[in-house]
């Protein structure tokens, strides 16, 4: 598969949100798209990002996405790279490419001086934990809590 890997560009949103409806049924998680695109638009593309993101793109469209953000961890007194999101369409998965958007955010995690990358996947997702413990990443057992606004 022919693709390049760039940072999300503002005409990329309306496909964006295609894959994170993708995503987020895959998650088995609720989504709407109400008021997302405008919103995505401003943590993206603001003077400070809130949020950036690259895209796996090929000739006619985007087949995936990996958005992360800064943030600070207590415990370590220390800046790291929080990765929001990590997705391929079904067709652009096992080229190796998941493997090479994580390269790219160590290299990114590692320009801004992060001490580390944190992430976290549904427990049944079997395929992305065995890739996850290939690359070397160690999982923690926690449970997240939401308490909605």
């Amino acid at each position: 598969m022919e693709y390049l890997i760039r940072n999300c560009e503002i005409t990329d949103l309306p496909k964006l949100l295609v894959l994170l409806q993708k995503h987020a049924e895959f998650e088995k998680a609720e989504f709407s798209s109400e008021g997302k695109e405008e919103n995505l638009k401003n943590a993206l593309f603001s003077e400070n990002p809130k949020l950036f993101c690259l895209v796996v793109a090929t000739k006619e469209t985007i087949v995936g996405y990996v958005s992360y953000t800064f943030d600070f961890s207590t415990w370590d007194a220390s800046t790291f790279l929080y990765m929001d999101c990590l997705f391929l369409e079904e067709e652009a998965r096992s080229f190796g490419i998941g493997e090479v958007l994580i390269e790219k955010l160590k290299e990114i995690g590692t320009q801004n001086n992060c001490v580390n990358i944190q992430w976290q996947t549904p427990e049944f997702n079997e395929r992305a934990i065995k890739f996850y413990k290939r690359i070397g990443a160690k999982g923690k057992d926690k449970v997240r809590f939401t308490l909605t606004l």
